[in-house]
């Protein structure tokens, strides 16, 4: 399942990251009449430090209910694609026969971390924003991840217009699944809870959605000088958090409702040249297609987590893919990007995409911080 998503400084603002996914995924199983008991390790995926981090997986596990140990991943943006690759990873070797991957993020008030600094001018504390100073700055390269986007841009020649064009395609995606009063999205989406001494809110379906028209676009400047990308074509922070049963063929296959298979088949790796991290992806996936012996044209849903819209305009260019092909229903660039979770709901998209055509190879992939990416291929039967 995945929550809804909500934008930053939304609903979510005060939530701890990580007992509120506990708290949704043992609400979850309980509503699909699913046993807890079964899951014999706990993958915690997620980036932005929470009051009680330092246990991790393990207090999260006791929040569901559990006494399994686990543990935690954190690769940006790619958190939950490496996430579910692992538990994937210990079923298929035999260490395990059923995980569960938990990936949330709150993006929103994110913590501000002061370092003792003794010996500095008067002693003056080494202080950083998580969020905000990251995303500005690669200690790395010392550049902004909207350079790196704006790098890909011009070393590749996409245009303004290419960029609004593509972009309000992705919004009449996103509104596919809200035809029908959201018929796709409840396919995969789980609400959330909010408890209070008074009252409990519920949370349906994505919160802090710009609309948009070609003509909105237009009028929309470019934050940096001379680039393709206004705040209309790249995403918003956002918070919210997903959950994922990953075990062997028998056991899914008993769980299934539908008789519907999903095998994890392969995975990619990346890292690019510097500070052009949104060329990442192009690799990783043609890594992880390599692996899984099969084409492009072999993949019936493609799914690209998109910060930025050059993100799908490089990759469509370099692997030869028409734009329409990518981010069916949904990406990021429209519903937002918690981080920890983002890729997880890029699949499970792609995974009911893949349902509706009547199966086939689905890819998800994305880039990370750091000029690096990491795609996995599933296939639906």
């Amino acid at each position: 399942f995945s929550t809804p998503f909500c934008k930053w400084q939304g609903s979510l603002q005060n939530e701890n990251s990580i007992k509120l996914a506990a708290d949704t995924s043992k609400r979850f199983f309980e509503a699909k009449g699913l046993d807890l008991q079964m899951i014999e390790f706990l993958y915690l995926g997620h980036t932005i430090i929470q009051p009680g981090s330092f246990f991790g997986a393990s207090w999260a596990a006791n929040e569901m209910g559990l006494n399994i140990p686990g543990m935690s991943i954190s690769h940006a943006c790619a958190t939950s694609t490496n996430t579910m690759y692992s538990a994937a990873l210990a079923v298929e070797t035999g260490n395990l026969s059923t995980a569960y991957c938990m990936m949330t993020d709150r993006i929103s008030n994110a913590p501000h971390i002061i370092w003792p600094n003794p010996q500095g001018p008067g002693g003056e504390v080494l202080s950083e924003n998580v969020n905000m100073d990251n995303i500005n700055r690669d200690p790395s390269t010392g550049t902004g991840m909207l350079n790196t986007a704006e790098n890909v841009a011009r070393e590749f020649g996409f245009t303004r217009e290419e960029a609004d064009e593509v972009t309000l395609m992705r919004y009449e995606q996103y509104a596919d699944a809200l035809a029908n009063d959201r018929a796709f999205q409840k396919k995969y989406m789980f609400p959330i809870e909010l408890k209070s001494r008074k009252s409990t809110l519920i949370i349906s379906e994505d919160e802090g959605i710009s609309k948009t028209s070609k003509e909105g676009l237009e009028r929309l400047r470019p934050v940096a000088e001379g680039g393709i990308h206004t705040f209309g074509s790249q995403t918003h922070p956002a918070d919210g958090n997903t959950g994922m049963i990953i075990t062997t063929k028998q056991k899914a296959a008993a769980l299934s409702t539908d008789k519907v298979t999903v095998q994890v088949i392969s995975y990619g790796y990346n890292r690019t040249k510097k500070a052009f991290m949104p060329a990442a992806p192009a690799g990783a996936v043609q890594m992880a297609l390599d692996n899984a012996g099969i084409g492009i044209e072999d993949l019936v849903a493609i799914k690209n987590h998109s910060p930025f819209i050059a993100n799908d305009l490089h990759l469509g260019k370099v692997l030869g893919i028409e734009q329409s092909r990518i981010n069916n229903y949904g990406t990021s660039l429209v519903f937002g990007h918690p981080q920890g979770p983002t890729i997880a709901r890029l699949l499970m998209e792609g995974i009911e995409e893949a349902v509706i055509k009547g199966g086939g190879y689905v890819l998800a992939c994305g880039c990370a911080a750091g000029d690096s990416a990491a795609a996995i291929i599933v296939k639906v039967s």
